[in-house]
């Protein structure tokens, strides 16, 4: 089931997420509905947040049919991720985001990071990702605790991030996806 995606300005986004305790059969459910929901809105993560649940939830999928490297990971859900370490090396890199449509920037994150979290069946792991993985896990991490990726940017490009941000809050800016709450 497709789930609504949550655009800039909604309340539920800024605000940090609750960890998951158990597994049942409804929270695999809507682990599944996540993943169909990203993937529908040619998306590569996903924070339960951006869906409206306030559980803490990531998933990735950053495998490309196009590329014939395999992926550093198949497309994995991440319960109550933390990140433990962050390599020194900043690397700036353009970001966009569902909730934020039609809306990119040069954000500079740590190229390597060492996250912990759960799996589906609520087993403790540790990963280290690097490139893009580290990326993606930084920006969905940070949308689980109330933070968007404009929010790194510099004083001067926030300031200019304004009137873009100002234009999806009134709708002038329409998702390339369907199926979106607006910022109410």
């Amino acid at each position: 089931m497709i789930l609504p995606v949550y655009l800039y300005n909604h309340t539920i986004l800024r605000e940090k997420t609750q960890p998951v305790n158990q597994m049942n059969d409804e929270t695999q459910q809507f682990i599944s509905n996540m993943f169909e929901t990203m993937t529908q809105a040619y998306g590569i993560g996903l924070a339960a947040n951006q869906v409206g649940d306030k559980r803490s939830i990531i998933v990735v999928d950053i495998t490309d049919p196009e590329d014939e490297t395999p992926p550093q990971i198949p497309p994995t859900v991440f319960i109550n991720p933390i990140i433990e370490k962050y390599s020194e090396d900043l690397i700036d890199y353009e970001e966009g985001c569902l909730s934020v449509p039609k809306f990119r920037d040069k954000v500079f994150r740590p190229d390597a990071v060492r996250v912990k979290y759960f799996d589906k069946n609520m087993n403790e792991q540790i990963i280290e990702a690097e490139g893009i993985l580290a990326r993606v896990l930084q920006h969905e991490i940070d949308h689980l605790n109330g933070i968007y990726f404009f929010d790194r940017l510099s004083a001067v490009r926030k300031t200019l991030a304004q009137g873009k941000l100002r234009k999806i809050m009134r709708g002038d800016i329409i998702p390339d996806y369907e199926y979106t709450l607006g910022n109410q």
